[in-house]
């Protein structure tokens, strides 16, 4: 047994805080889980990533990346990647392609590009695979320019050719950035390349044009889907939707409602958020009541979009009853909505004199960690 293995065995059979290095995986996966300090997270994370087994574990790779990040902690994630590159997995494109990811879901991008151009001495090829990779990288590190780059640049240098992963990445990005035209090239290119687009193309595109008021060309998208034969799911069904609502077209939004039921959907708070949303723009308050009273038979959660759409018009039609009720909502289920939002209710309660109301929704605001402003009750009251 090498020296420097023996030496992790006696440490971690030493070390009450480290599951003994005969448990099984689900002990280490516990053991990281558990753990609060993030610099012994890192430790132990280089120390589990001797075993083999360990090194097979995506989803752990993924869970702690994700918490050092989400903990600012950078330098940590580079340290336990970097950490990586001592294994012999290096070698296999997978393992390579899954650093890439990583570095990329981190917003290390330069990481990952140095990762991707050490393939090669390391004895480790690279196909399209690594190749998406490191489109993804860039999406996920937000460097939309250089996507574009890469694409046109790469594929030659490496002797692969660009599949419906890498033109799904590459429309990604475009749609990011607000380029719909480009987008929308890119999925023509891939077409005459004589790639056949998935869900995933048309569910990105059809996003990226109904969410940004381009209804029409959304509507060319939903047809392509159609000819191809792919079936659209929730989400595309969602964003029509939201296209409808934008091109003032609720009553048709009520239809694709209705079609989804017949498609053996069943609307979720996104569907329910955009009909809403669309009878409030036009005013109709009742409208947008039934609706989310319809919501609730369904046993779908409304959420701080649902809220932060009813709300303004209830005060502003006067409906404090309905105001006071969503209010009631929101702190049933505990939704995190802007304390502004609950203000507009008190200040519309203390107007009508309904004041007792009014300092009821102030203390369960406080309650619940809402930073309300300070109710100014008039002398007279």
């Amino acid at each position: 047994m090498p020296s420097s293995l023996s030496h992790l065995l006696r440490r971690a059979y030493c070390t009450s805080t480290l599951p003994s290095p005969l448990s099984s995986i689900k002990s280490f996966s516990e053991s990281l889980y558990r753990e609060g300090n993030l610099k012994r997270l890192v430790e132990k994370f280089k120390q589990f990533s001797e075993f083999e087994r360990f090194r097979t574990k995506t989803g752990i790779y993924e869970d702690t990346v994700r918490r050092l990040v989400n903990a600012k902690r950078y330098r940590w994630v580079e340290e336990i990647l970097e950490h990586q590159k001592k294994y012999r997995d290096i070698s296999k494109e997978g393992f390579s392609v899954r650093l890439i990811s990583l570095y990329g879901k981190s917003g290390l991008f330069p990481l990952a590009h140095k990762l991707f151009d050490e393939m090669p001495e390391r004895n480790c090829e690279r196909t399209v695979k690594s190749f998406n990779a490191l489109l993804g990288a860039c999406v996920n590190s937000k460097k939309f320019g250089m996507v574009d780059v890469l694409f046109r640049e790469l594929p030659e240098k490496l002797a692969v050719e660009p599949d419906v992963v890498s033109y799904n990445t590459v429309i990604k990005a475009f749609s990011e950035m607000g380029s719909l035209d480009s987008a929308i090239s890119m999925f023509d290119e891939m077409e005459k390349n004589g790639l056949r687009p998935d869900l995933i193309t048309f569910n990105t595109l059809l996003d990226a044009l109904n969410g940004n008021d381009r209804f029409s060309d959304g509507e060319k998208i939903w047809t392509k889907m159609r000819s191809y034969n792919v079936s659209p799911d929730i989400r595309s069904y969602n964003s029509r939707m939201a296209g409808l609502i934008l091109d003032d077209k609720v009553n048709e939004a009520v239809a694709l409602i209705e079609e989804m039921k017949i498609k053996g959907f069943t609307p979720d708070v996104f569907s329910f958020n955009h009909l809403i949303k669309g009878f409030c723009n036009d005013g109709d308050l009742e409208e947008a009541k039934r609706w989310y009273d319809q919501l609730g038979k369904t046993k779908t959660k409304p959420n701080k979009v649902t809220f932060a759409t009813l709300v303004p018009l209830a005060c502003e039609e006067g409906d404090l009853d309905f105001a006071l009720q969503l209010c009631k909502d929101i702190f049933h289920r505990r939704c995190l909505v802007d304390g502004s939002l609950l203000q507009q209710v008190v200040d519309g309660l203390v107007k009508n004199s309904r004041i007792e109301e009014a300092k009821k929704v102030v203390k369960l605001g406080v309650s619940n960690n809402y930073s309300l402003y300070k109710l100014k009750i008039p002398p007279e009251h």
